[in-house]
């Protein structure tokens, strides 16, 4: 089964709100990970890293600030938007925040209307392709209603093993994938597919990209794995 809906991490040591914010975000479509300290955090974002993180400021063993500044000092998950949540509602902790990497800070008790339309403008940014948007890189762009992909003005013809991965790599162009990120964002962590399996995709993928002569955007990183150029 493949996995397109976006992924948002929640971390809230109080077991009510955690299960009311992951109640609400998964009736608005979202693919929901609950964690309920900090440490639990850092270890579901290691095996699978999610498009918004949406994280309570005070926790035990690890607050969300500390989270926060090893995220964002990370070149791996420093694109990863981080929406605090917060009792401190003094400009000073906002600042603070704020300064170490949070994409956003929300004061408690908090709207949840609000906050589901602050996720949305995160993803927006991280995922515009999840939210109906198109997304472009260079000369590539993709279609978010009619699924097309364009280079330049020629459309391409991709199965829709081909498209994920290139939606995937458009959606972070930076970043670079390993074969089991692929695997795992693609085909699901249910379903095992060797992960040679990558390699065959993206050699069709690139084959299809350079069909008129343009040139090659994928990148292979030695012993990691593959990103655009």
């Amino acid at each position: 089964m493949f996995k397109d809906q976006p992924r948002v991490l929640v971390v809230e040591d109080e077991p009510a709100q955690l299960e009311i914010l992951a109640y609400n975000l998964e009736s608005d479509g979202f693919l929901v990970s609950r964690a309920r300290d900090g440490e639990e955090a850092l270890l579901l974002i290691r095996e699978d890293v999610p498009d918004v993180i949406v994280m309570d400021w005070m926790m035990p063993h690890l607050s969300g600030i500390e989270v926060c500044r090893q995220l964002k000092s990370n070149p791996e998950t420093r694109s990863i938007p981080i929406i605090i949540l917060s009792a401190r509602s003094e400009d000073e902790d906002k600042v603070r925040g704020l300064e170490i990497g949070a994409d956003d800070y929300v004061v408690k008790p908090y709207s949840v209307v609000e906050l589901m339309a602050r996720v949305r403008s995160q993803l927006r940014r991280s995922r515009p392709f999840s939210l109906g948007q198109d997304i472009e890189f260079e000369d590539l762009i993709i279609n978010s209603e009619t699924y097309k992909v364009t280079r330049g003005q020629i459309d391409l013809k991709l199965g829709p093993i081909e498209f994920r991965l290139l939606k995937t790599f458009m959606e972070k162009p930076a970043r670079v994938w390993s074969r089991e990120e692929l695997l795992d964002r693609i085909w699901g962590r249910d379903v095992y597919v060797e992960t040679r399996t990558v390699d065959v995709h993206i050699g069709r993928l690139r084959k299809e990209l350079s069909r008129d002569g343009g040139a090659d955007p994928i990148r292979t990183v030695r012993g990691v794995g593959y990103s655009l150029r």
